[in-house]
């Protein structure tokens, strides 16, 4: 396995995804769009693609955004795997043919999303949504969210997850990509770094995450194996 990660700005990502590759041993290369770094030019080597978040909107006309909606499409037509977060899933949405478009509001900080019946017959999603500690799968969960705009869900694909103001928080597009609204791959040290200055209480948001973080990790970790981990048959 050799796996793609695109950052559209330098300060996202990718976290916890790199954690849980690298001890692995999983070969992978981490492209900084949003300062220039190029694709690779051997794109045949990647099975797995990895589209991280960002500030600005798919909407926006920017190269690089445009790059990745092409890599997205190459991906689906040979049924590789891809995973979008956040912007990444926003750039998976239009590329499949989707709307992107501002939301009713912005989602910052710990908030719930609750998964689709769907989603909890899906077994990534399954692994995701079971509490490590317990084994009990929760309809519903606490995420880290920073956003607002919202996609829908392109043609052929299943919504996984929705969230109040979001009714599309996630989504599986054929067997093998998904794409997450919320930000699954965040650290501790990112969730501090990205709010420092930002119109947030922060100490609600240092209880929040004191309470949330391990346990969403684990869950984290638990998605990766398994994503990482399966077929793309």
């Amino acid at each position: 396995m050799s796996v793609l990660i695109c950052k559209n700005v330098s300060s996202e990502g990718p976290g916890t995804i790199e954690d849980y590759l690298r001890p692995k041993g999983i070969s992978y290369t981490i492209v900084d769009l949003s300062v220039g770094e190029p694709l690779p030019v051997e794109m045949g080597l990647y099975d797995t693609l990895v589209m991280l978040g960002g500030p600005m909107s798919v909407n926006d006309d920017l190269r690089y955004i445009r790059d990745e909606e092409a890599l997205v499409r190459d991906f689906a037509a040979q049924g590789k795997k891809m995973f979008g977060i956040c912007l990444g899933a926003q750039i998976m949405a239009k590329a499949l043919g989707a709307q992107v478009r501002k939301g009713l509001g912005t989602e910052v900080g710990w908030l719930p999303i609750k998964f689709s019946e769907e989603g909890l017959r899906d077994p990534l999603i399954q692994g995701l949504a079971t509490h490590p500690a317990s084994e009990v799968i929760d309809r519903a969960i606490p995420v880290f969210h920073w956003h607002g705009e919202t996609f829908d869900i392109p043609a052929g694909a299943v919504r996984l997850a929705s969230s109040e103001l979001y009714q599309n928080q996630a989504f599986r597009y054929g067997k093998s990509a998904y794409a997450f609204q919320f930000h699954i791959e965040v650290s501790e040290r990112i969730i501090y770094d990205w709010m420092a200055g930002e119109n947030i209480d922060m100490n609600m948001l240092k209880a929040d995450t004191n309470r949330y973080f391990d346990i969403f990790r684990k869950r984290a970790f638990v998605f990766y194996e398994k994503f990482f981990g399966q077929s793309n048959n």
